[in-house]
């Protein structure tokens, strides 16, 4: 059984920066790829940000590329998403997620095996 736990959301003013962490225990770590996604109010759940087991690839959905950062650190079990210039836009749920396979598309859900419960992240103008 995985268990991720995220933190690190609040409500924060336009061009504020926040940084998310997401605290996995369980299998190890350093074998899973780990995504962050989102979820507007009235909106499907979108991909953030994935990151290779390795660390030496990231993607990044292009609403967030040049803003979000992601990385990870495999000795505190961790993965972080440190977002600058935040926008009213940027306004949803965060999740995290890891997929153990590695197999699927990072950007597609269902590749992912497991799912933390959610930071909300609101950005006032």
């Amino acid at each position: 059984q995985v268990q991720l736990e995220e933190s690190g959301g609040g409500l924060v003013q336009a061009g504020d920066s926040l940084r998310l962490s997401c605290a996995a225990s369980g299998r190890t770590f350093s074998r899973w790829r780990m995504g962050w996604f989102r979820r507007a109010p009235g909106k499907e759940r979108e991909f953030v940000s994935a990151i290779s087991r390795t660390v030496s690839t990231t993607y990044y959905a292009d609403s967030v590329k040049g803003r979000f950062t992601i990385s990870r650190d495999n000795a505190k079990n961790t993965v972080y998403l440190q977002m600058n210039n935040l926008k009213p836009a940027d306004t949803a749920v965060y999740y995290c997620a890891a997929d153990y396979s590695g197999v699927g598309h990072y950007t597609t859900p269902e590749t992912y095996d497991y799912w933390g419960q959610g930071t909300q992240v609101t950005v006032s103008s």
